[in-house]
């Protein structure tokens, strides 16, 4: 990790802390370890594994964020994208287009991730509802939806393990 008020410890995977950190600081610096966490050729053996990266990089929203992170056949991260952005309470999705993402990444298998502003991860009907409208679009041109997770500040809800999937 780079940053300028940190530098590596002793022991692999710490650090020493070198000038006093602003609160917004440790925020980008949680951020950054996360986004690390997420960056292609990662493997993504179970999602709940993400779940805190996850929530250190959806936190700060006041709108719902729909975005995908796109795998391949052993289930590595390719990427990880933002795909849309909504209001407070919902966010439209559009399956055509994430089919063309997923193409353009030439993905095997995608995990769905948004945000509930209101910090409850509990997924609603709609959520539900767009999740296999998505699974079916990608089905046709062969991506498996492995999970859509949903973020909360009160912690992750994913769907592969309420069995939605």
């Amino acid at each position: 990790m780079n940053h300028r008020k940190l530098k590596a410890g002793e022991v692999a995977g710490t650090y020493d802390i070198t000038a006093p950190i602003t609160e917004a600081e440790l925020l980008g610096i949680a951020q950054a370890f996360a986004k690390r966490k997420l960056a292609r050729g990662r493997k993504i053996t179970q999602p709940g594994l993400a779940f805190d990266y996850l929530q250190v990089l959806f936190q700060g929203y006041e709108h719902e964020v729909f975005s995908a992170l796109f795998l391949n056949s052993q289930h590595r991260v390719i990427h990880f994208e933002t795909l849309f952005r909504g209001t407070i309470d919902s966010a439209s999705v559009y399956p055509r287009e994430v089919v063309k993402r997923a193409l353009a990444h030439n993905a095997a298998a995608v995990i769905f991730v948004h945000n509930h502003p209101s910090g409850d991860p509990e997924p609603s009907d709609a959520d539900r509802r767009i999740t296999q409208r998505l699974k079916d679009a990608l089905a046709l041109v062969e991506v498996r939806v492995i999970d859509h997770i949903v973020v909360g500040g009160e912690g992750c809800e994913s769907f592969a393990e309420r069995g939605y999937l």
